[in-house]
């Protein structure tokens, strides 16, 4: 089977990984324009491209598959099937019917619910009791398709969005070798979404990781583990900006964002209800140190009675 592959991030790479151990074979790979990244701002590939290149694979990376151009030369490498993971361009109808199975996506949610850009870290952010990845069909809609097969995993209270987008990006790909599979041998039918159990997973931005203190404790210890390892949360104290990488559930009253407490068991900070302890942070400049360790060496820096977000 000739399989063309698109996708950009890690999450993506890994599925290529499997594709290429597979019996299938990956003809070409489609992957974002290179960005630049670093300090230096220097063009970087992504981890689609730097798997494809150490495999020898072609690799195309058009601005937009809108036009006769790039759609032609996809349909010139003859395609049975396209694998979607986590690209970044949206396929127009045209591209959808150059395979002769289709295309299918990978998505790291359990559709309907969390169509869109960000479905790992909004299930955490939401206090989901699992979520999982959705191999569909795909359409000309967000995330629409017909699905094709799911697979689980709890969220446990510990999980951030860094540890649940690992575990899905090793679930996913076997679920991606079963569903080709299923297709090519005719045993997998797709099972329509049901459109009144949808949710979108907006896009993460950096201005939505600012802790609001007058909020619920258990939102800001949601949207903390949601939003590790990026954009990572933050807060400022005394002028500087404070980033929180862990916190926990803590008993509490006071003026939200004040300092209650301060021990090496955490930064006590009260919320609109209840407190959270803030277990590891990271000072401008410094690297991200559990509280015990940044209480031993700048005790008098947390002071009960500052206030966190003025």
């Amino acid at each position: 089977m000739r399989i063309v592959f698109a996708g950009t991030p890690e999450f993506a790479a890994e599925h290529l990984k499997a594709l290429l151990d597979s019996p299938y074979q990956v003809v070409a790979v489609y992957t974002q324009p290179d960005r630049p990244a670093g300090r230096g701002q220097k063009l970087m590939p992504s981890p689609v491209k730097q798997l494809a290149s150490a495999h020898d694979i072609p690799v195309r990376q058009p601005p937009t598959l809108r036009n006769a151009e790039a759609q032609a030369e996809l349909a010139a490498l003859q395609p049975d099937l396209m694998v979607v993971v986590a690209y970044g361009l949206i396929l127009p109808q045209a591209v959808l019917d150059i395979p002769r199975l289709g295309c299918i996506n990978s998505h790291a949610s359990l559709l309907p619910r969390w169509r869109g850009a960000a479905p790992i870290q909004r299930a955490v952010q939401a206090g989901d009791a699992e979520s999982g990845v959705t191999v569909m069909r795909m359409e000309a809609g967000l995330d629409t398709g017909p699905m094709l097969l799911k697979v689980s995993t709890p969220i446990s209270a510990e999980d951030t969005g860094g540890s649940l987008h690992d575990r899905l990006a090793a679930m996913g790909p076997d679920a991606v070798i079963q569903a080709i599979a299923g297709l090519a041998d005719g045993s997998l039918h797709g099972e329509v979404q049901d459109d009144a159990l949808a949710t979108y997973a907006h896009k993460l931005n950096k201005d939505e990781a600012r802790l609001d203190w007058s909020r619920p404790a258990l939102e800001l210890e949601r949207l903390v583990r949601a939003f590790n390892p990026w954009p990572v949360c933050h807060s400022t104290l005394d002028g500087d900006t404070v980033k929180v990488l862990a916190a926990t559930l803590a008993e509490g009253k006071g003026e939200p964002g004040e300092v209650l407490a301060a021990s090496k068991d955490g930064l006590l900070v009260a919320c609109g209800e209840q407190a959270l302890r803030l277990t590891r942070l990271q000072l401008p400049g410094g690297k991200a140190l559990a509280f015990s360790d940044l209480f031993n060496s700048r005790r008098e820096h947390f002071a009960a009675g500052k206030v966190l977000g003025q």
